[in-house]
């Protein structure tokens, strides 16, 4: 099958594609909206102190950057969770909480995130904070740390202590300028001198000191200092859930898997859909489309005798129209009518066309030959006494004693007769082919119902005896490989498919029908033609 027709086929269920998008897309919306609405807030912590060092180096990133990895990892740890929920007196336990907790170390910075999403803004912005606060707790620089404390509150007395010396230092400083500037002699300049010089190291030292020692209390020392930067802020939207994103995600999907099964059941299903797909493969010429005939009972399959100018009466009119063109060259008096296998309104076709053949002003003679099981004598009501296999077996019996009338004109039907055990060597016997020749001379067009060609046979043996074929296909239940099979099996034995018509191929249109009746009158019976030739006599003499 060529691409483009796959994909024609495939939009076909286009409501499928939308039945599913609406419906994917509304259950998307309720599930959303039926949701609790949850928020989010972050706080953030900073580690180390890097951003007040003058020089830092590449080691010191380095360090904060995998510590702050470490402090991510404790943040959803029991202890911090544990801490943070019985400091706010949260009825969850720790586990329940860490599924709500989400921390880590923002890319290439010394900065640690800790996000909470609860369904309370309030309440999420207080875990964040106090799993922030717990996390200092536990870090070295945390206030209830002891043995820091200890050692800060020496450092500070020390600070004190060097605070005292570095001010009497600089008071002798300016003494010593004073006295520098009344000196006499250079022994004593020399002396003032060195003094001032020693002062002046001291000072330094004690200044380095001073600034080492604050460093420590300020937690400068070491690098895992924590601190908190940024705390949460109240979340105002909630950021789950995303309707809009959901539904067009839905919508998405749903679409997706409507195209998805489209494509799978074109893919699985070979049945023949329209003329087209025929054309395409079997490379037969569609002589006509005929929609679905209403009516389970025989006589309703009768349908030219009952609505004449319906769109399907008008469709075996073009059935019978593209036959004659068939014909042009060829002439066709004896045709059949099969399909590949059983149900596929052959018997119906046969009797259509011999109706409309006949209203043609064509002397229509339609033959029963599928004696297996015969069918054409119930949409007729005729009886079936005698006919066919009658002939067939009793060659002393006229051809014309077998001629069943109809109540159309210009049509008879010889009907099946009683069912033989070897139907397929009657209709191959030499007695057939006499009884085509004197059918022939009789009418003006002779039409054969015969099996189904893959299920027996009997279409095969008389195919190669008669003018023309006609293939019934019924729209989307005959595969491509059966009618491909029995189109190799008609031209095996040499038989003329003059092409197919697709049955029950759609409810039709009643456009035709409603224009013939608009005007509230209607025909008794179609409008009879007076042809001034024999389509069947074109191009030859008979």
């Amino acid at each position: 099958m060529e691409l483009g027709q796959y994909i024609k086929r495939v939009l076909r269920w286009w409501w499928l594609f939308l039945l599913s998008t609406v419906i994917a897309a509304g259950a998307s919306y309720y599930a959303s909206s039926r949701q609790p609405r949850i928020y989010q807030t972050t706080t953030t912590l900073m580690v180390g102190q890097i951003t007040q060092m003058a020089n830092p180096t590449g080691q010191d990133f380095q360090t904060v950057e995998r510590l702050a990895e470490s402090y991510a990892q404790i943040a959803v740890r029991q202890p911090i969770l544990q801490g943070a929920i019985d400091a706010l007196g949260l009825k969850m336990n720790w586990q329940g909480l860490k599924a709500r907790v989400n921390a880590y170390p923002v890319p290439r910075t010394q900065l640690l995130g800790i996000t909470v999403k609860d369904t309370s803004p309030e309440r999420a912005v207080a875990i964040a904070d106090e799993i922030a606060h717990q996390l200092i707790l536990q870090s070295p620089t945390s206030p209830q740390n002891e043995e820091r404390a200890r050692r800060s509150e020496f450092v500070r007395s020390q600070l004190v202590s060097l605070e005292e010396r570095i001010k009497r230092a600089e008071e002798r400083l300016q003494e010593l300028d004073a006295e520098l500037d009344a000196a006499l002699s250079a022994r004593q300049i020399q002396d003032l001198q060195t003094e001032k010089a020693t002062l002046e190291s001291l000072i330094n030292e004690w200044q380095t000191n001073y600034a080492e020692l604050f460093k420590f209390l300020e937690g400068g020392d070491i690098p895992n200092y924590l601190s908190i930067i940024e705390p949460a802020q109240l979340p105002t939207r909630p950021v789950s859930p995303n309707i809009p994103l959901n539904v067009a995600l839905a919508a998405a999907a749903g679409f997706t898997l409507a195209f998805g099964a489209a494509l799978l059941l074109e893919y699985l299903d070979d049945t023949l859909k329209s003329s087209d797909d025929i054309s395409v493969a079997l490379g037969l010429t569609p002589l006509g489309s005929v929609s679905h005939i209403e009516g389970k009972a025989y006589r309703d399959k009768m349908v030219i005798a009952h609505t004449p100018f319906s769109p399907i009466a008008e469709a075996y009119r073009l059935v019978r129209t593209n036959i004659q063109f068939m014909a042009v060259d060829h002439p066709t008096k004896t045709l059949i009518v099969t399909s590949p296998s059983l149900g596929e309104g052959k018997s119906t076709t046969a009797a259509n066309l011999g109706v409309i053949m006949a209203q043609a002003d064509l002397r229509t003679i339609v033959v029963d030959a599928d004696l297996r099981r015969p069918s054409l004598h119930k949409i007729f009501q005729v009886p079936n006494a005698g006919g066919l296999t009658d002939l067939l077996r009793s060659p002393e019996l006229e051809l014309a004693d077998q001629l069943k009338r109809t109540e159309f004109e210009n049509l008879q039907i010889i009907t099946s007769g009683p069912l033989p055990p070897n139907a397929a060597e009657l209709l191959g016997s030499q007695r057939m082919g006499r009884l085509l020749k004197q059918l022939a001379d009789m009418a003006d067009i002779v039409i054969f119902d015969t099996p189904p060609v893959l299920s027996v046979t009997d279409a095969t043996v008389l195919a190669g005896r008669v003018d023309g074929v006609v293939l019934v296909i019924q729209a989307k239940r005959t595969r491509r490989d059966a009618a491909r099979q029995a189109v190799q099996r008609l031209q095996q034995v040499g038989a003329t498919v003059l092409g197919t018509v697709l049955n029950q191929s759609g409810k039709g249109s009643g456009y035709y029908y409603s224009y013939y009746t608009q005007t509230g009158s209607r025909p008794a019976k179609p409008p009879r033609r007076t042809p001034q030739r024999r389509w069947w006599q074109i191009g030859s003499t008979r």
